[in-house]
């Protein structure tokens, strides 16, 4: 049971530390509203993660058939949805973020379903999950739950929150160095890169959607 743990946590950190729109999304509430923001943005991911793991584990064929024949619709829209939160980021003025968050008002909830909706739109992360859990030496699909999966996903749990964690503490350090301005260029940028990667996924689906 601690082995499939250890490998649970591989495949959390595996799925969490590449930096996606989630992460720079991570960075940017941080640096904007504080670690618990950030903290709020990557337990959204988490939660997600999480549960494709499940998806993997337990062998729901219908679901990984339904991702593979739609794939590139899924891409399209999973696309649009991480395109529009980059949008929002670029538009998004941190004087009011700042103002919210000393006011009280931290919209944890807001920041945990934003984040949880760009990933669960996201077919490449369960094929991620997937590849990982073959990768560590775990079969999906041919386990029983007590024994290797219940532990497999407490691992995946503790992996990807305590990535998180450590990434918002991290940025958070660096927070009060950073001024209005850079803060407003920080949105730019993330905006901007959120936007491409949204863009990509959704060209890339209507891509092989009109190929003969």
């Amino acid at each position: 049971m601690f082995e499939e743990i250890i490998k649970g946590i591989i495949v959390g950190l595996g799925a969490s530390i590449p930096l996606g729109p989630i992460g720079i999304l991570c960075i940017q509430r941080t640096l904007s509203k504080g670690r618990w923001s950030g903290f709020a943005t990557g337990m959204g991911a988490a939660i997600s993660d999480i549960i494709f793991s499940a998806i993997a584990l337990l062998g729901l064929s219908f679901v990984n058939d339904f991702l593979n024949t739609y794939r590139e619709w899924v891409m399209m829209f999973g696309g649009a949805v991480v395109g529009g939160f980059g949008v929002k980021i670029f538009v998004t003025n941190p004087i009011k973020q700042i103002k919210r968050v000393q006011e009280g008002n931290h919209q944890y909830i807001q920041d945990f379903v934003s984040s949880f909706i760009m990933t669960i739109t996201n077919p490449g992360a369960i094929f991620l999950i997937i590849g990982m859990f073959a990768f560590i030496g775990i079969d999906t699909g041919q386990y029983e739950f007590g024994l290797v999966i219940a532990p497999a996903l407490m691992g995946v749990f503790i992996g990807t929150m305590a990535w998180w964690f450590t990434l918002s503490t991290i940025i958070n350090m660096f927070r009060n160095k950073f001024r209005l301005k850079q803060l407003m260029i920080t949105n730019w940028i993330a905006g901007t890169i959120v936007m491409a990667i949204g863009i990509t996924s959704l060209f890339e689906g209507l891509i092989q959607i009109l190929r003969p």
